[in-house]
């Protein structure tokens, strides 16, 4: 049962795909037929049977059967009749019509576009049928137009020339529009381009106005495509031009060789010199035999000058000219009746650090040397004597046409100030001098002009401790002065300040004695001291460790306190002081004071005592007669019983001798007698007391 079931459902699942297979072939079919009909048959419903086997080559979406070159033909009428355009596309236009404000493009797109009549400027002769290129900005706007702009396309054309020109490193043309700062403004088809006036020409331009309004050939260097900024060069072409030139005038030179130049440009150390398409430089010393300041005094811009070859550099074609060895040397002709010990006048020309320069014809020039110029030791500065333009007379020192050298003095144009000098400077004169130079060692002063001195600094003050010149006096200030040593053969002069007066130290060292105390001020505090100063204008150091105040803090500058002298160099003018040791020796002396007035208290109380018991020992034992009586009674019981009592038991005999009861008994036993002899009256009770001394004593000598 089951399987007849089974049977069932595939047949019936068999029956169903068959029906589907036999539609889908009938709709396709159909369909198939209906793609071929013509719209006529279609309006119709007349169906057309195929007589011949179907064509399984046909096209799908029933067109037709078509060949290949009809489907070709059709394909290109159809793109003939339509464009495809873009967006910043540049395509061509062909003009249709012109009005007053507009110019209408075909550009052969479904709607014509329009270019504002303001951007056909350059073009006055534009008519209908010219092509002119187009960027196409938008294909419709609000209004459904198209919009076009002939600017923009020239912009990037422009653009798109100016690249391939910096690529290919071709020459484009440009207009000139106005001049800016530092260059001018060029027009390249509508990009502007900056000329830099350096790039202008070869030689520098004073007047770039010139070249406002030209069309001029150019290279493009630069393009900044970022901001869109180009810019251009002219100076790279004159100078491929000229460098080809310079290698053929380079090639031709020869040393001497005497060409005409003009003054290209004026720097401070030379002038640039045009020798038609190269440079060669003519330096400031080589302008002129004498000296000049800049070259503007001889030479001018754009001055036609003859100058001469000096050297040349083939490779870095480098030439160096001279104008002033056209015409003869100034030494050549200089007087002969110059020679060493003459007289000549010129003009200082140059003043240096080491002297001057004095020109007697030009070119010819002899250096005064700032020795030369003063009799005084002391040099100065040239300046202080000469100056530029000084018209002089100077004396012929060295001369030496072949090197043409010669040095001069004017100093020997006047007496020696150190001829008789011992005769008017004696050791011990007394003077009147000027400072005129400090060093650390010491103070150089002019007595007269000429004649120069030197103070050491020891000589300048007994009193004070000076460690620069500059804390004693100044320049141009007067000092006395004291001749202290002359030599005459090396013009030495040695001078003293301080021997002016007596040596104060001799009486410094009279009442700055050891041991003295003095009040004093601290000047100032260093690292290993005070400076103090002490009175009659003399100064004392005190070391940090005597600087110390009672309450521990050390002094301070400005401060005033005591001083003790610790130590005096009446030679090495030192005095060394001490604050600590004052308050030091107080406090030692007050300990002193104290442990010797215990010592005499302690003394006087054993004296006092002393006398105590000498006097109570004379008046129980040896005044009063009755107690002596008892004590030989007394002495001899003792004795006895002793006696007795060492046979019988000899360990304990001492013991009763030391025992401290009958020792200290003694002492009342004394005070007491004595309060007894005061009062003369004897204390029978007393004696036995007094026995014990003796009593020991024989225990001593038993002992023995």
């Amino acid at each position: 049962m089951a399987k007849k079931q089974e049977a069932e459902k595939e047949l019936e699942a068999t029956t169903a795909e068959l029906h589907d297979e036999e539609t889908n072939t009938v709709k396709e079919s159909i369909e198939s037929e209906a793609d071929s009909l013509s719209i006529e048959d279609i309006k119709s419903k007349t169906l057309i049977t195929p007589t011949g086997d179907f064509d399984w080559d046909a096209d799908e979406k029933g067109f037709g059967n078509y060949s290949d070159e009809e489907r070709t033909r059709l394909e290109d009428m159809y793109a003939g009749t339509f464009n495809s355009i873009s967006k910043g596309e540049i395509i061509a236009g062909i003009v249709v019509s012109i009005n007053n404000k507009d110019v209408v493009l075909n550009i052969g797109f479904k709607s014509d576009g329009m270019v504002s009549l303001s951007e056909f400027r350059d073009t006055p002769d534009l008519k209908v049928g010219d092509s002119v290129d187009v960027f196409v900005e938008s294909q419709e706007d609000a209004n459904g137009q198209l919009v076009l702009s002939r600017k923009r396309a020239k912009t990037q054309r422009s653009w798109e020339l100016i690249n391939e020109a910096l690529e290919n490193d071709t020459i484009i043309n440009g207009y000139v529009k106005s001049r800016t700062k530092g260059g001018l403004i060029v027009d390249i088809m509508g990009v502007e381009a900056f000329l830099p006036g350096s790039q202008i020409d070869i030689k520098p331009i004073r007047d770039y106005d010139i070249y406002v309004g030209k069309t001029m050939e150019f290279k493009v260097v630069k393009i900044n495509h970022e901001f869109k900024n180009v810019v251009v060069s002219h100076k790279v072409l004159i100078e491929d031009d000229l460098e080809n030139q310079k290698t053929e005038i380079v090639a031709k030179l020869e040393k001497g060789q005497v060409l005409e130049g003009t003054v290209k440009n004026i720097t401070d150390f030379g002038v640039f010199i045009d020798l038609g398409g190269v440079d060669g430089l003519l330096h400031i010393t080589d302008i002129s035999w004498g000296r000049i300041e800049h070259p503007k005094e001889v030479l001018a811009l754009d001055q036609k000058i003859n100058v001469v070859v000096l050297d040349f550099d083939d490779e870095k074609k480098r030439i160096a000219l001279g104008l002033k060895q056209l015409t003869p040397h100034p030494w050549a002709s200089l007087d002969t009746t110059i020679e060493i010990g003459s007289r000549v006048k010129g003009k200082i020309v140059t003043v240096a650090d080491y002297g001057a320069f004095l020109e007697i014809t030009p070119g010819v020039e002899g250096l005064i040397h700032v020795s030369e110029m003063s009799w005084s030791q002391n040099l100065r500065n040239p300046q202080e004597f000469l100056k530029v333009g000084d018209e002089v007379e100077a004396q012929v020192l060295t001369l030496d046409r072949d090197e043409r050298k010669m040095s001069l003095g004017i100093k020997q144009l006047t007496p020696d100030p150190w001829q008789n000098i011992a005769a008017r400077y004696p050791i011990g004169s007394k003077h009147t001098a000027i400072v005129k130079n400090m060093t650390n060692f010491g103070v150089f002063v002019e007595i007269e002009e000429g004649i120069d001195g030197l103070i050491h600094i020891s000589d300048l003050s007994w009193s004070k401790k000076i460690n620069h010149p500059n804390e004693f006096t100044k320049v141009s200030e007067v000092l006395n002065v004291v001749v202290l040593e002359l030599d005459e053969d090396n013009r030495k002069l040695s001078l003293g300040h301080k021997q002016l007066e007596e040596n104060p130290w001799d009486t410094f060292e009279t009442i700055f004695t050891v041991d003295s105390i003095h009040e004093g001020t601290v000047l100032k505090v260093t690292e290993k001291g005070a400076i103090v100063a002490l009175p009659y204008g003399v100064e004392g150091f005190s070391p940090s460790k005597h600087s110390i105040k009672e309450d521990g803090k050390a002094l301070k500058a400005e401060e005033t306190a005591e001083f003790k002298i610790i130590e005096f160099s009446k030679d090495s003018k030192r005095i060394v002081v001490s604050h600590s040791r004052i308050w030091e020796d107080a406090r030692s002396d007050a300990r002193s004071a104290e442990v010797t007035q215990k010592k005499n208290d302690q003394k006087a109380t054993v004296n006092a005592v002393k006398k105590v018991k000498d006097s109570v020992e004379k008046s129980t034992l040896g005044d009063l007669s009755v107690l002596a009586q008892l004590k030989q009674q007394m002495e001899g019981a003792e004795s006895q019983a002793r006696k007795s009592k060492t046979a019988a038991e000899p360990a304990a005999v001492a013991e009763p001798v030391v025992a401290p009861a009958e020792v200290a008994a003694v002492e009342p036993a004394a005070d007491e007698t004595e309060a007894l002899t005061e009062a003369e009256v004897p204390a029978p009770v007393e004696p036995a007391a007094t026995v014990e001394p003796a009593a020991d004593d024989e225990t001593k000598e038993e002992a023995k």
